[in-house]
């Protein structure tokens, strides 16, 4: 039998103690005040005599909140954040069969949303070991068939050059959307991500960096055009910005469209939410900083991907030499977390491997570096709710799992 110093040293995986034996924090993001807002909400409707429904105070009041937040503009809450995706390209009111460009790493919900609009996405490969795209990769992917470019700002880090990118796309007639689901609130440059295209999608599913329950979405955009088309769009072609718009006329209606609107619920949850959003960030970072400097100071494997103050953390990469280890990089990872860290030890969210895509695709396009940087990480999860023993958790699970692979 092993004595307790020598379990303490041999790895999870192998029949050892655990770094950690309890788990990470959890986040608990449903919290009093989104408690006390959903109570408010029925008290609300209870003094009116009525059931909460959609599209009423709340939801007016969460829109005014977030495009406060954003700088200004207009926005739309909706049931999901893929139907937040879909809504800012249907605006877009693009001719069927089009192309759109689409960053290469990211959600099925980002291509499906494409797809359902009847048009073609067509992948754009990621800068040199990063999650984003660059300008040189969506300036080598237009068409002449090319009417859209789908932006996504991945793991918390808005895309580096978002106003180039955005500026080239301009002077070709090329509409931009930005899928800003895992980074809310990021900003590049000083200026929040959403703001550098023609319209933007926020998913606030449970998950995200604020939330509006369970599922939500956000469809903003400073074009007030588009934002009408919007809301008809989430809403089965009601023109609802009309004078005297008779809901109960379904003759007055623009066209066919699907019924995506939230409820007042859950914008009575996002408001709650949205106002911590700032204090949240911060509250991330310190973790993303804290574990960054002692991989740098500490690791002969690991190394941080990288981040700033400007950046709204949802999970983060951290690379990892596997050069040096006498396992493959996956196996590595799945030590660490068997030390009882929560991660994705292999993201698996890279659209050119998914079989049932590519009948969808233009073409045939593999983006090498998005499967480069995918194959290098592995992928940390956080909340806002990690502290400094979580830190050091962290790291004390790498290097004894990083001691025993190293080469």
């Amino acid at each position: 039998m092993l004595a307790p110093s020598d379990s303490s040293k041999e790895l999870a995986v192998h029949g050892g103690d655990p770094v950690r034996g309890d788990p990470m924090p959890p986040r608990l993001a449903l919290g009093e005040s989104e408690r006390a807002k959903v109570m408010e909400v029925l008290d609300y409707y209870r003094e009116r005599d009525l059931d909460p429904g959609y599209q009423g105070h709340f939801e007016d009041l969460y829109c005014k909140a977030f495009t406060e937040f954003m700088g200004g503009g207009h926005a739309d809450a909706v049931a999901t954040g893929t139907a937040a995706v879909f809504v800012a390209v249907a605006a877009l009111g693009l001719e069927a069969g089009s192309e759109v460009l689409v960053s290469p790493i990211t959600d099925s919900g980002t291509l499906n949303a494409v797809i359902l609009n009847g048009l073609v996405p067509r992948l754009v490969d990621s800068t040199p070991a990063s999650y984003n795209i660059g300008l040189e990769q969506v300036a080598t992917r237009i068409t002449g068939s090319t009417k859209a470019l789908l932006a996504v700002h991945m793991a918390g880090r808005g895309v580096a050059d978002m106003e180039g990118i955005a500026n080239a796309c301009r002077e070709r007639g090329i509409k931009v959307v930005e899928d800003c689901s895992q980074a809310h609130g990021a900003t590049v440059d000083g200026r929040m991500i959403g703001t550098f295209g023609d319209i933007a999608a926020f998913s606030t599913m449970y998950r995200k960096g604020h939330v509006t329950g369970a599922s939500g979405g956000v469809v903003f955009t400073c074009d007030e055009e588009l934002h009408r088309l919007a809301l008809a769009h989430a809403d089965r072609g009601k023109p609802t910005w009309t004078k005297g718009f008779d809901y109960r006329n379904p003759a007055s209606f623009l066209f066919a469209a699907h019924n995506l609107h939230t409820d007042e619920l859950s914008c009575a949850i996002g408001i709650s939410s949205l106002a911590r959003l700032s204090d949240s960030i911060a509250r991330r970072l310190d973790f993303v900083g804290a574990v960054s400097e002692r991989l740098k100071a500490e690791s002969r494997v690991c190394a941080p991907y990288g981040w700033s103050d400007a950046d709204s953390p949802f999970f983060y990469p951290v690379l990892v030499d596997a050069a040096r280890l006498s396992c493959p990089k996956t196996e590595f990872a799945e030590a660490i977390m068997a030390e009882g860290i929560g991660l994705n030890p292999h993201y698996r969210y890279v659209v050119a491997e998914w079989p049932w895509i590519r009948r969808h695709l233009a073409d045939d396009f593999d983006t090498p570096n998005a499967l480069a940087i995918r194959d290098r990480t592995f992928c940390l999860y956080l909340n806002e709710n990690y502290g400094e023993r979580e830190v050091d958790d962290t790291l004390s699970a790498i290097l004894k799992v990083e001691e025993h692979f190293v080469l």
